[in-house]
């Protein structure tokens, strides 16, 4: 027999370090003798820094005693001199002890002489294989916040007792494990940390919860990793903005993509209620696409453009205000405001909420006078809307011969084609517009037909049956009525081709 002894749960000792409290672990030992007690002794290779309770005594066959050691800290520190493991060790000797037995059948801590495991004709077995192992929120949050081994993170939390949420320890400062692993911009020690389930409304040492910090800090796929633990989007009680709002005043637009995913209130207010994500936000658009209201008022009354205009943020004018007042003025053909708001600082080529820039609105209306002043002013002449559509499409559409003339002046590109192959030129056919299409044959459009492109054409004129065109807004109208409103008319002023949301004044 190897052992008179074993050692339970294993020969390495976990001791708990914890501000405030005695550093302290247990080791049980076993008697693995059927019929004989057995005499132990457990001793410290550094005396100074452990004591042992009891050092020695005697152990019923088959039973066990748990024996406490405590670590005596160094002096003027918080910390051991190496954690989480170090090289001190222990020396248990153990012998067979015949006919002892237990003086005081409620302990067995009886003293055993010394004589027992010195005496040259008794057997004594010796194991110097114990070792010491630190755990505790102390020992976490100094691995944590210094980036530490995961392999030894790992390792701490493993060997610490479910009941001791050692995954939710703080730092002296407050801060959680998750907070100072996200301030490292530490996805992979998240993940490890999220496997023991620390909570994740924790407040940091500001107030806010490890989401909040994430979304702060433009932590993508540490706002991803929590999300996917089910931390809640939205603002805490505690916290004055919300991760929505952290990432929009940051500028992090990944980190707001996955929290409109995960279905953040994309309307939500700061605590004082004097902000949105959108009055923060430098990711207008995609606010915009989830459905933000750009016209909310602050306690102070003011909206997102208001604060854009007084902090001086020229880029989010066009989204927030001066795109879609562009655009109106453009299509109301007033010319001296388009001037007013491109001097105030809107983007020639900014578009409204639906991709329309203000030549695109021009064009339609036949605002010929304002077409030309945006394209002198630089505008693009071949800008595209989110459906394909450029100026020149909307001009031929609408039956606009003056725009139309200009624009193919001005260089627009007469094969331009919207996302479902359809040419300026190929409207113009399907509509029975043949002034204008000789305009666009005679500027190089290639006339190839209107079946041939992607124009919803059905019945024809062989057939005596009325033709249908899918228009800008995307419904089938009737060309037959056009045609006739062209005979009458000599030019098709087609309003009701025009998408009403993409109209809506603003």
């Amino acid at each position: 027999m190897d052992r008179l002894i074993s050692l339970e749960p294993s020969n390495v000792v976990i001791i708990r370090v914890e501000p405030g409290h005695r550093c302290s672990g247990q080791l049980t030992l076993r008697n693995v003798m059927y019929t004989m007690p057995v005499a132990f002794r457990l001793q410290p290779i550094n005396k100074t820094r452990y004591n042992v309770v009891p050092q020695s005594g005697i152990i019923l066959p088959l039973t066990t005693v748990t024996l406490e050691i405590t670590y005596n800290l160094p002096p003027n520190s918080t910390l051991p001199h190496r954690f989480p493991h170090c090289d001190d060790s222990f020396v248990l000797q153990s012998v067979v002890a015949p006919g002892a037995s237990v003086k005081n059948p409620s302990t067995t801590h009886d003293s055993v002489p010394v004589e027992w495991f010195t005496h040259k004709k008794k057997q004594v077995y010796s194991d110097s294989g114990i070792r010491v192992m630190f755990v505790g929120s102390q020992i976490l949050t100094q691995l944590v916040s210094k980036g530490s081994n995961m392999d030894e993170i790992r390792e701490v939390l493993e060997k610490s007792d479910p009941s001791w949420k050692s995954a939710d320890s703080t730092d002296s400062d407050g801060q959680s494990l998750l907070h100072l692993a996200i301030s490292q911009a530490r996805p992979d020690l998240v993940q490890l940390l999220l496997e023991f389930g620390p909570g994740l409304e924790a407040r940091g040492r500001s107030g806010t919860s490890p989401l909040e910090a994430a979304a702060a800090s433009g932590e993508a796929l540490i706002v991803e990793l929590l999300l996917a633990h089910r931390a809640s989007p939205e603002r805490s009680e505690s916290s004055a903005w919300g991760p929505i709002h952290l990432a929009a005043g940051n500028g992090h637009i990944e980190v707001l993509r996955h929290l409109l995913l995960k279905g953040a209130n994309v309307n939500a207010a700061t605590k004082d209620g004097n902000f949105t994500a959108l009055h923060l936000a430098q990711m207008v658009k995609l606010l915009l696409h989830r459905g933000a209201n750009k016209d909310i008022r602050n306690k102070a009354g003011k909206t997102a453009y208001d604060l854009a205009a007084e902090n001086g943020h020229a880029k989010l004018f066009d989204a927030l205000r001066l795109g879609d007042s562009l655009c109106v003025a453009a299509r109301k053909g007033e010319l001296r405001m388009i001037v007013r708001l491109l001097d105030n600082g809107a983007l020639i080529n900014g578009r409204d909420q639906n991709g329309w820039t203000g030549l695109h609105r021009a064009a339609f209306k036949g605002r010929a006078d304002v077409a030309r002043a945006l394209i002198e002013k630089g505008i693009d002449v071949n800008a595209k809307d989110e459906c394909g559509y450029t100026a020149l499409h909307c001009a031929v559409e609408s039956g606009q011969v003056d725009v139309i003339e200009l624009l193919v002046k001005k260089g627009a590109d007469i094969e331009a084609r919207t996302n479902k192959g359809v040419s300026a030129l190929q409207i113009a056919e399907s509509l029975h517009y043949p002034g204008i299409v000789r305009i666009l044959v005679h500027r190089g459009g290639t006339k190839d037909g209107a079946s041939q492109g992607k124009i919803n054409m059905i019945g024809s004129e062989q057939n005596n049956s009325e033709s249908l065109f899918k228009g800008i807004g995307g419904r089938e109208i009737d060309v037959g009525a056009v045609k006739k409103a062209v005979n009458r008319g000599g030019r098709a002023r087609r309003s009701s081709f025009e998408r009403s949301a993409m109209l809506a004044v603003v």
